[in-house]
């Protein structure tokens, strides 16, 4: 299976500080990477691996985690995406997802 990395925003203008950890948006065909907080823009960021978009929203909405917006994404600084390194540490590019 391909698996394809994704952006989801969830926005929270409410003022409570600081929004719970995402849910764990594992499944047999998606992975959550990452997650941030940016406080100055109300937003949480996590970064989910998987086949297709329609798969993370899937997950998302199991785990029972609103999406505000769902995006195609890249990694852009060399060696940090995992799943493309080479047995000898190289890495490939890991292409845009469609």
């Amino acid at each position: 299976m391909t698996r394809r990395l994704f952006a989801i925003e969830q926005y929270d203008s409410s003022g409570r500080g600081a929004p719970p950890p995402p849910p764990a948006l594992d499944t047999d065909d998606t992975r959550l990477v990452a997650a941030v907080h940016l406080p100055a823009d109300d937003v949480v960021l996590a970064l989910v691996e998987g086949p297709d978009a329609a798969a993370v929203a899937a997950a998302a909405a199991a785990a029972g985690w609103r999406v505000d917006r769902l995006n195609p994404a890249r990694w852009i600084t060399p060696g940090s995406d995992p799943a493309r390194r080479k047995p000898d540490g190289r890495t490939e590019e890991n292409r845009c997802a469609d």
